[in-house]
């Protein structure tokens, strides 16, 4: 009987799963039988954006926690596909820092150039796992959204990918029940517009926060105020952007902060981080794990240690991003094939803790990059998946930071080249301050919409500072 492969969830990590195993059968490999679910009706995961906030047009939690006007935080020449290029897919240079929906167009364009589709059930979500211990099989049951009727479906292999930010961490706050303003978290952010002439505080200091609250600077917002936990972001914020340590009470509209200062606000946004929560999976399979670079208990950041049969993709913090999904999903496919015959659990448990070893030692950011690259590096030479130029990744993303911490509002306007291609980007038509409509079309085809050198958004009426 040909191996079952089961796969619960088609974003990025299940996308790259699906185009693993597509690589295979392009070798002229035997692949199993593949089943994927996806509980939204198409795939691309997070950037399978929704206007939606808590619930979906089914009752399910949304997914996705992105927004309008998100446009990449990081250069796409660190998550480029080493086997699919922004060349092949645009034909032609684009820049580095293109928004959410160009991005979802690379992504679908790779696997809808395979044949892959055929595997995903739509609208259907995972309810429940148990395992055999006798038989060695998975045991999922599923509901289709459309239609209420559950199913179940039998797997020698299970593929988790469904990631982990999309469930807040919401902490409480003494006094935050009397604030009469808006309280959301950034899972429920939908854009910055309703913030013009607000004055805003942020609680959080990683890339929510800082996205958030930059957006919320260009489109208008009167003061940004962002307060930390452990230690202060240390951008070059703009004239309106302040950081303090964090809130210690709120006494309605006012927060109070632990260095004994207070101010008042309109707007608290909660960039508090996400859970990691798979409610289909008992919990003896289940990853709890704060949002780090290597959670412990999986081998190569992948292979549950207590089964070998269980598979996380996409689990980690993340500074690569498309290109580990994949390095992720051909390691696996070559575990569950067999091509790769794995340790025994003490030489596994072995091996995750120098690498959480390393982990805890790491100084600095740029020793975080240098440590994801070399991650990466492994799973690459353990497979046939199209190795890349780490090493250049690596200062590409050291650049970025330094490019981050000195200009804030700019950085999206520079330019780096493809370690895949060697093409250098193209400059935007725009620049990331005055570019107000982040559709693919405006994107692709100019700024007549936009104005470069004046302070007017045409397409939303909105004032920004220069």
């Amino acid at each position: 009987m040909a191996l079952r492969v089961g796969i619960i969830g088609a974003g990025p990590s299940g996308m790259a799963q699906l185009r693993a195993f597509e690589s295979a059968r392009q070798k002229s490999a035997a692949i199993p039988e593949i089943m994927c679910f996806e509980k939204q009706n198409d795939w691309g995961g997070q950037w399978n954006n929704s206007w939606r906030i808590g619930l979906d047009n089914h009752g399910e939690p949304v997914h996705s926690s992105m927004y309008r006007h998100l446009w990449s935080n990081g250069p796409k020449e660190c998550l480029e596909f080493s086997d699919y290029s922004f060349d092949e897919h645009f034909g032609r240079a684009i820049s580095s820092f293109p928004p959410r929906e160009v991005l979802f167009d690379y992504i679908k364009g790779r696997v809808e150039k395979s044949d892959v589709r055929k595997y995903v059930q739509f609208n259907t979500v995972a309810r429940f796992t148990s395992y055999n211990e006798d038989t060695q099989e998975f045991t999922v049951t599923v509901e289709d959204l459309n239609t209420g009727a559950t199913r179940t479906h039998v797997f020698d292999k299970l593929v988790v990918s469904t990631g982990h930010f999309s469930v807040p961490a919401v902490p409480e706050f003494k006094g935050i029940k009397t604030f009469p303003g808006e309280v959301l978290h950034a899972h429920d952010f939908r854009g910055a517009e309703r913030f013009a002439g607000k004055r805003l505080l942020m609680i959080g200091s990683s890339y929510s926060a800082e996205d958030i609250g930059m957006q919320a600077h260009k489109m208008g917002a009167k003061s940004i105020t962002l307060s930390y936990r452990t230690a202060p972001m240390g951008y070059h914020w703009p004239w309106n952007t302040v950081e303090r340590p964090l809130v210690t009470h709120f006494d309605a509209s006012t927060a109070h902060f632990s260095d004994g200062s207070q101010d008042d606000f309109d707007v608290v946004v909660l960039c508090t981080g996400y859970q990691h929560k798979y409610p289909f999976l008992p919990s003896d399979m289940s990853l709890k794990s704060p949002n780090v670079l290597y959670p412990a208990n999986l081998y190569k950041g992948v292979v549950w240690q207590q089964n070998t049969n269980l598979f996380y993709l996409g689990a980690q913090d993340q500074y690569y991003t498309f290109n580990m999904f994949d390095a992720q999903a051909w390691f696996a496919r070559d575990v569950m094939t067999g091509a790769i015959e794995l340790p025994s659990l003490a030489e596994r448990e072995a091996d995750i803790q120098l690498w959480l070893e390393r982990l805890a030692a790491l100084p600095d950011h740029d020793a975080e990059a240098d440590y994801q690259s070399d991650y990466l590096r492994e799973l690459i030479d353990a497979t046939d998946y199209p190795s890349f130029d780490l090493d250049a990744v690596s200062q590409l993303f050291k650049d970025w930071m330094r490019n981050k911490h000195n200009d804030i509002l700019g950085y999206r306007d520079a330019v780096h080249r493809s370690v895949v291609t060697g093409t250098v980007s193209a400059k935007h038509h725009t620049r990331w301050l005055n570019a107000m409509d982040d559709s693919l079309e405006r994107y692709m085809q100019g700024p007549s919409q936009d104005v470069e050198n004046g302070t007017l958004a045409a397409v939303t009426g909105t004032v920004t500072a220069k």
